[in-house]
C-alpha cells in the first residue's frame, strides 16, 4: 500500500495561520538535519505535510518537526518507511500529539531493539575474526568453517545474522 493514503496525524489545513508560524523547507532541513530531497520524499509518500505559498514553495508547521525526528529515530530502530506510515496513522488527527501519544507508539519497539542491540553485540564479538562465516577472512575460515560446513545455515554471514553461534558440523 502507498504511504501516501495514510492519513496525516496533525491535519495542515486544519491549522489557522496564528497556531503556527510556516518553515520554508529550507528551515526545516536545517532544523531537523534532513535533506530537502528527503523532505521533499517523505511529502511525496504522505509522512509529512506542507502548503504552498501563491509562488508554489512549500511552508511547513512548526509540528512537522517533531514528525521528521519521529521518522528518522523509527528509521534507526528499524522501521521501514511503510511501517513509519503505519504508526503515524496511528496518531490523532488534528491534535498535537502528547507524550503518552508517542509512548504508546515506541513501547512496541523495545524488542526490537533489543534485537539490534544483540546483533550489533555479535558484530563487535566477532568483528576481528569473522563474521559468522561470510566469509571475511580465509586463514580463520579454513578452521572455524573447513569445507564450508557452515553452508547448511544458509547464504551470506548466516551464523552471524540469524544469532547462531554453534560451529558446523
Amino acid at each position: 500500500m502507498h504511504l501516501k493514503s495514510r492519513p496525516f496525524a496533525v491535519s495542515v489545513l486544519a491549522m489557522t495561520a496564528e497556531g503556527w508560524k510556516a518553515l520554508t523547507v529550507g528551515e526545516v532541513a536545517e532544523r531537523s538535519g534532513v535533506a530537502t530531497s528527503a523532505l521533499r520524499f517523505y511529502e511525496e509518500q504522505g509522512l509529512i505535510q506542507s502548503r504552498r505559498t501563491d509562488a508554489g514553495h512549500r511552508r511547513y508547521p512548526r509540528a512537522v518537526l517533531r514528525r521528521i525526528a519521529f521518522i528518522v529515530f523509527a528509521q534507526k530502530v528499524g522501521l521501514s518507511l511503510e511501517e513509519v506510515g503505519a504508526e503515524l496513522a496511528k496518531l490523532p488527527e488534528d491534535a498535537v500529539p502528547t507524550h503518552a501519544d508517542w509512548a504508546r507508539l515506541s513501547s512496541t519497539w523495545r524488542t526490537r531493539i533489543d534485537e539490534r542491540i544483540a546483533e550489533l553485540q555479535r558484530l563487535r564479538d566477532t568483528l576481528s575474526t569473522c563474521i559468522g562465516c561470510g566469509c571475511l577472512s580465509l586463514t580463520e575460515c579454513r578452521v572455524v568453517n573447513p569445507a564450508d560446513r557452515a553452508a547448511h545455515l544458509g547464504p551470506g554471514p548466516a551464523r552471524w545474522t540469524r544469532g547462531r553461534t554453534e560451529k558446523p558440523k
